[in-house]
């Protein structure tokens, strides 16, 4: 076989399709294979056709796949939307009962080997045997994800999951087996909206808070899951405007805090995004794209909300916006965020998508051990009195005391306001402390992280891309230098501010810039337009809820 493979399991939601999904995803990382996570899925709780889609390797990859080499159908519709995207060597897996006659279909008698409610699990016995898994790896992991409060539900589902291979092994070989490995690493399974909860803890998180909102809700309840034992207190408020609200008191009182949201539920915090520019307090947001306006397509991806979160908020202060394009770099820049927060006292935002939220990858373990704590720059005593906590200073960042916890009163609003907090309409004031608060953005920018470049100097096509369409342009244009072309890609993990200098030699050297954005307008070839002039040649943008692949980058560049 090549060393990689893409499996599509659908069906509608409920019939189990994820459990299906994320044990044989976590049962391929334990066995050392390297995988990308697609889940597309509908707003319903019941019925529609859902997918799940893993593509594994031997090495590593970066972006999903498109064409199909094995097809899980667990229902007919399945079957006939996705028939079509098998690859020459594809192989289907469906219901003995299904009425395709294709050979390349194995039938399998799933009321012979399991009652229909754990019809998913002969499922992932068939599709493990195929792959060539190991059964007793594979009967750990389904031990671990359903636990052991329900004995004798493991013990039917290890029953049916032995059933399951025994039948497989007596069916003609899959060519499409994967190759054994030999002393794998060690790695973890983890998707994106994860590896954010646990760089928020890393950072010294102490309060969340949400209300939940596809696809930004598993991180609050990963969050939840960990409160007790990493001592932190996350909280369901009851609407996104509590929420953002609750976040910046427990920041305002020495509590490192984040929110969580969509942009629907972004739209309701804006007002508090201004008010911790106001009131300098430092806060965390996390906005997880998905199509709009308004409700739009909840469960599905897009890179639309750039410019409505670069423009958030009324009047003008200094933010800074993060887009990881890696689970890894939701968990680097979660805390580079904080630590930015913290230092600047102020909103920092990041931007992931639904795409990014819900993929699953192998990872190398994080060394949290040897990370560098993020302290929170709060002095614990003041002894330049009167104590201002708005005082002016050259770098336009205030001292800062915690109220309660020393002798001096801390005094903030929403209103314009002296040095000591107290509201005021002295204009002449007024304008010093735009400027003091703007000035916190020269220090900003001069920490701002670089866009990455990678392939060939003075290539004849650059691909520029930010946050979740990364991996997809380094595949593209790796696929296009293996065909003799000179390509090389640029991907900004950092937003907003730009720093023009850190790029504009890269966009000058390229024959031909080219956008390639999730959006329909090309927000950040805009923004970058904008900031230096520059106008990128061709623009490659998806709008249609679905995640750029490689193959989607190509097709459009002919």
């Amino acid at each position: 076989m090549n060393n990689t493979l893409n499996i599509l399991i659908g069906g509608e939601a409920g019939q189990g399709l994820v459990t299906v999904g994320e044990i044989l995803a976590k049962s391929l990382v334990r066995s050392g294979y390297y995988i990308v996570v697609t889940q597309s899925y509908m707003s319903r709780i019941r019925g529609g056709h859902n997918t799940f889609a893993i593509r594994v390797s031997t090495e590593e990859i970066l972006a999903p796949q498109e064409p199909v080499d094995l097809l899980v159908a667990l229902n007919d519709e399945t079957l006939t939307l996705h028939q079509k995207e098998l690859t020459p060597r594809g192989r289907i897996v469906a219901d003995q009962g299904c009425t395709l006659e294709e050979e390349n279909c194995l039938k399998v008698p799933y009321g012979h080997l399991a009652a229909d409610k754990f019809s998913n699990i002969a499922a992932l016995g068939v599709v493990c045997s195929l792959l060539g898994l190991d059964e007793a790896l594979v009967g750990r992991t389904l031990e671990d994800f359903f636990g052991k409060k329900n004995p004798g539900l493991i013990e039917e589902n290890r029953r049916i999951l032995s059933e399951a291979f025994r039948w497989t092994s007596a069916q003609p070989t899959f060519a499409g087996k994967l190759p054994p490995l030999s002393n794998p690493p060690s790695r973890v399974m983890m998707q994106g909206n994860e590896a954010i909860a646990l760089g928020a803890i890393s950072a010294g998180l102490k309060f969340f808070s949400f209300y939940p909102m596809t696809p930004s809700t598993s991180i609050g309840l990963t969050l939840a899951r960990l409160a007790g034992k990493m001592g932190l207190l996350v909280e369901q408020a009851e609407d996104e405007i509590a929420a953002i609200n609750m976040a910046i008191g427990a920041s305002f009182a020495g509590a490192p805090s984040m929110v969580a949201t969509s942009g629907g539920g972004f739209a309701l915090m804006v007002e508090g995004v201004s008010l911790a520019a106001m009131t300098e307090t430092p806060i965390v947001i996390v906005i997880a794209q998905r199509p709009g306006p308004a409700t739009g397509l909840p469960t599905r991806t897009e890179q639309g909300d750039l410019n409505f979160v670069l423009h958030s908020g009324h009047g003008e202060f200094p933010r800074a916006i993060f887009a990881p394009g890696t689970v890894e770099e939701c968990f680097d820049l979660t805390r580079q965020a904080f630590a930015l927060a913290e230092n600047y006292q102020g909103p920092v935002f990041i931007l992931t998508d639904q795409f990014l939220s819900d993929s699953y990858r192998s990872l190398k373990p994080f060394e949290v051990a040897t990370l560098p704590p993020i302290q929170p720059p709060i002095d614990a005593v003041f002894s330049d009195l009167p104590y201002h906590r708005f005082a002016i200073t050259d770098s336009g960042v205030s001292p800062r005391l915690l109220p309660g916890l020393s002798e001096y009163l801390v005094v903030a609003g929403s209103d314009e306001h002296t040095e000591d907090g107290h509201l005021t309409e002295d204009l002449s004031l007024r304008k010093q402390m735009v400027e003091k608060r703007l000035k916190k953005m020269d220090r900003i920018r001069q920490e701002v992280i670089p866009p990455e470049r990678q392939g060939d100097q003075n290539p004849d096509l650059l691909l520029v891309s930010w946050g979740s369409s990364k991996g997809s342009c380094l595949e593209a244009a790796s696929m296009m230098r293996s065909s003799g072309q000179r390509v090389a890609s640029l991907h900004f993990s950092q937003v907003w501010p730009m720093v023009p200098e850190q790029f504009m030699g890269f966009l000058q050297d390229a024959r031909q810039v080219v956008g390639v954005e999730g959006n329909a307008t090309g927000q950040l070839a805009s923004l970058i337009r904008q900031a230096t002039g520059f106008e990128f040649h061709q623009r490659v943008y998806r709008y249609d809820g679905l995640p750029i692949t490689p193959e989607y980058i190509l097709r459009r560049l002919k």
